[in-house]
């Protein structure tokens, strides 16, 4: 007998175990075209038992496994498949929970106490069997994307303090017995975002930020494959942390051959008191399934990035133009101005000024803190550069480091104790500065103050927040509780000083920059629509970048300049394709141009300016690491960018088939005579030579 109840794909089965003649508790998350099923087994533990693509009937998900040991060696959890393992028992695996209690004992045992359903989410109560310790595991499902969120919230039931050492916010298990490639995202500074695929073998694979940001040297998402996958099919189960903050990624393959990946906050020189009556909520992280490879996964990911997370989900980007490389920190109105003329003329929409415009700012020795136009260059204050660029059909926008300060200060001069700091040691400086302790409210009060004042006397609609630099000395010795609970209170500060200013000045658009890509995660998409993706400007780097940038994040959030970095060594042409790949900007020194690159500009963001919405809100299609395809969601048309750097081989260079048309569809190809369905065009092999260096940018439209 089965009896179950259909919730917003929510499904909670009471399943009646045929051998044992007793009921068991058994959930299943489905989404569109997958599904997620656990349950608690004969001994009482939470197991998972499936995650891939969804079955035909309830009745097909696997049963649970009986709790069996292995010899007297291993506990039944170091074979079963455990939903949320913890420190305690036989467990000799990564657990996603450790804690000391007051008493000392750093065992916990969790029992099952409740479930509570509700529109598309389901909660699961677990309970320690001797101290007041509740567990919440949180599911959320995203039906569209094939998305399933989670996240824990561990609460203190008692009197006495609970010191947290783990606290991870999910584990995923993987179908058993199988052969598993991990592929990440690795680099640094000017470096990012290179893409690795590995086999994981037995032990364990540790990703992870200790730099206070999600970092330029690993990102906060996985993709696991079974090895017979690709670009258009095959298993991938994938996922990310929605957090900007140290993290730590654990992929283990036991001796039983079963693979599993924990998330969560980075359990590095961590800890966190959990006093009488607190709640302590981990970060969200997404998962999700998909059987049609890598590049449906990445297109689910973009689709709820630009549909649950950016802040202005339907509002197109416009054509920028940032003067850091023209003017560096020699700002001023006249040389703004100048350089706001010839933008104009490019149609350029929305003007930037960077580094160098406020107080004392000269060099990077000094003025970071002092949030205010700076006297001699301005002495007028940023309304008359502003009306100038607004006269000229612009909007303007301004860069900011908030969260840094240097020595050479007016804020540090005061206020020396704001920064992470330990009283017996000398602060270290990189680029010259220190970080304000976003933890304390003082901090964030100064931070918001000084952001509300520009944005309220200025018409200020773009800011770029950046964060050029990594943590050291992490001290806070007036901190509440441990000193070691700054990890998080540090990136909680930033989140309410960047959500109360999101509040005040819903028009705003942020961009996330901490030198290039080093804070682009989930956590921060919730506060930017864009993320600066890397320092490195050279066109041909770019795109091993932005390729895998695109493995998680949708066009639409990645800023990509046209800049000087190539001038002279790569047509202008193919430079300004690169960059159209994503939210098209051009940070060159206009000054120097000539005019006809100024005239070639200006085709450019026209033929940008035609297209951009179906780069920044259709799908994406890596036809190889050189050639990208855009269709619209409605598949009436496209774009096709193909490149030759000298980097590839000729075949994979010449040869592409189409993507993500309507096969029944007639279409024209730019360049092609031929008009084919989108059937015919899929099939048929497409070649486009090219001389190394050039570039092409092809319009796919639906045949009248």
């Amino acid at each position: 007998m089965l009896k179950y109840g259909l919730i917003n794909q929510l499904v909670n089965l009471e399943k009646k175990d045929f051998m044992m003649k007793e009921k068991q508790q058994y959930w299943i998350l489905e989404t569109k075209q997958c599904a997620y099923a656990f349950g608690i087994n004969n001994a009482g533990i939470l197991e998972n038992v499936y995650w891939g693509k969804r079955l035909e009937s309830q009745l097909d998900y696997p049963d649970l496994p009986e709790s069996e040991g292995w010899a007297s060696f291993n506990g039944p959890t170091q074979v079963l498949q455990e939903e949320y393992p913890v420190y305690g028992g036989m467990c000799f695996h990564e657990p996603c929970l450790k804690i000391t209690f007051k008493d000392g004992v750093r065992d916990v045992v969790l029992k099952f106490e409740s479930e509570k359903s509700s529109n598309n989410g389901l909660i699961i109560t677990l309970e320690d069997i001797h101290y007041p310790l509740k567990v919440n595991l949180h599911y959320q499902t995203y039906s569209e994307y094939d998305m399933i969120e989670r996240w824990v919230e561990v609460e203190n039931l008692g009197k006495e303090t609970i010191n947290l050492e783990r606290v991870f916010s999910a584990l995923w298990h993987f179908p058993g017995g199988g052969d598993y490639f991990l592929s990440h995202l690795t680099g640094r500074w000017n470096n990012e975002f290179n893409l690795v695929r590995e086999p994981l073998t037995p032990g364990v694979k540790v990703l992870e930020s200790r730099r206070l940001t999600s970092s330029h040297h690993h990102n906060p998402w996985f993709l696991i494959d079974d090895g017979n996958c690709s670009e258009d099919n095959g298993n991938v189960w994938f996922g990310a942390l929605s957090w900007s903050g140290n993290w730590k990624l654990t992929a283990e393959v036991s001796n039983f051959y079963t693979t599993r990946i924990g998330i969560g906050i980075n359990d590095w020189d961590f800890i966190w008191q959990l006093k009488e009556g607190e709640v302590f909520s981990s970060p969200h992280a997404i998962c999700g399934f998909s059987d049609k490879g890598y590049g449906e996964a990445s297109r689910l990911f973009h689709n709820f990035i630009r549909d649950e997370l950016i802040p202005h989900k339907n509002q197109i980007h416009k054509v920028l133009y940032n003067s850091w490389e023209a003017t560096f920190f020699d700002v001023n109105e006249p040389s703004q101005s100048r350089l706001a003329e010839i933008a104009a003329k490019m149609g350029v929409e929305l003007f930037v000024v960077d580094d160098g415009w406020f107080h004392n700012r000269n060099n990077d020795n000094a003025g970071l803190g002092d949030w205010w136009p700076d006297s001699e260059k301005f002495p007028n204050g940023l309304t008359p550069l502003i009306k100038k660029v607004n006269s000229l059909g612009m909007e303007f926008g301004l860069w900011l480091e908030p969260e840094m300060v240097n020595p050479d200060s007016d804020l540090y001069r005061k206020h020396p104790d704001w920064i992470l700091h330990y009283p017996t040691r000398v602060p270290t400086l990189a680029r010259n500065q220190m970080i304000l302790n976003m933890a304390r409210s003082d901090v964030q009060d100064y931070i918001f103050t000084k952001i509300d004042k520009l944005l309220s006397e200025n018409n200020i609609t773009f800011i770029k927040w950046d964060m050029n630099r990594n943590v050291s000395e992490p001290g806070w010795n007036t901190a509440p509780g441990d000193q070691r609970e700054i990890w998080v209170r540090y990136v909680k500060g930033l989140y309410k000083v960047w959500g109360d200013l999101r509040t005040k000045h819903p028009e705003v658009i942020w961009q996330s920059c901490s030198g290039g890509g080093g804070r682009a995660d989930l956590g921060i998409l919730n506060y930017a629509d864009q993320i600066w993706v890397s320092d490195n400007t050279y066109a041909i780097d770019r795109l091993r970048i932005q390729y895998g940038f695109s493995q998680i994040f949708p066009a639409i959030t990645m800023e990509s300049w046209v800049t000087d970095a190539d001038r002279g060594m790569l047509p202008l042409e193919f430079r300004f394709h690169v960059s159209m790949c994503g939210s098209l900007g051009i940070g060159g020194n206009l000054l120097l141009w000539d005019e006809a690159e100024i005239l070639e500009a200006s085709h450019w963001i026209s033929a940008y300016k035609n297209h951009r919405q179906v780069i920044q809100f259709g799908n994406q299609y890596r036809l190889s690491k050189e050639m990208m395809q855009y269709m619209s969601k409605d598949a009436e048309k496209g774009v096709l960018f193909v490149f030759n750097t000298g980097n590839n081989d000729t075949q994979s260079h010449n040869t592409i088939n189409l993507r993500g048309m309507n096969p029944e569809v007639k279409y024209k190809i730019e360049g092609i005579q031929e008009i084919l369905t989108g059937a015919d065009w899929m099939k048929r092999e497409l070649s486009f030579p090219l001389e190394i260096n050039k570039s092409l940018f092809l319009e796919i439209s639906k045949s009248k």
